[in-house]
């Protein structure tokens, strides 16, 4: 099992009129979470897209235990809990300043060879930084 952390600070343009965050960017955190994940192991999106791979995302799921609030410093847990074959399931837990969990979700995501346009292995480089995770 592999798992990251990053934070993100929440702006008043990504708050609705509560307050709180509006729902539609729980997966701009995932994203920046996701993106952050690989970076912390030594590998970045922009490196595997170099390679010939785009992974785009197949399932988006959310579930909001509390709302997240204007200018509270979230902490994202990234948790990758399987090794990943032509797909790849990152989870997500969103804890707020008190370390409350706030949310929970997920993105299913699949390897796509940018030329073939067909599902395809991860790369190998991501395979023998994940390795040592799996064993």
């Amino acid at each position: 099992m592999y798992q990251s952390e990053t934070t993100i600070r929440v702006r008043y343009g990504e708050t609705d009129q509560m307050g709180y965050v509006y729902y539609g960017y729980y997966a701009t955190y995932y994203e920046v979470a996701r993106v952050e994940s690989l970076r912390q192991l030594g590998l970045t999106y922009k490196e595997i897209e170099a390679m010939g791979i785009i992974m785009p995302v197949l399932e988006n799921k959310s579930k909001f235990l509390a709302p997240g609030r204007y200018d509270e410093q979230l902490r994202i847990v990234t948790t990758l809990r399987e090794k990943p074959g032509v797909r790849i399931r990152f989870e997500y837990e969103i804890f707020n300043t008190v370390n409350e969990l706030i949310h929970i979700g997920e993105t299913l995501l699949v390897f796509v060879d940018r030329t073939t346009n067909k599902p395809c292995r991860p790369p190998l480089p991501m395979l023998q930084v994940l390795e040592p995770y799996f064993k």
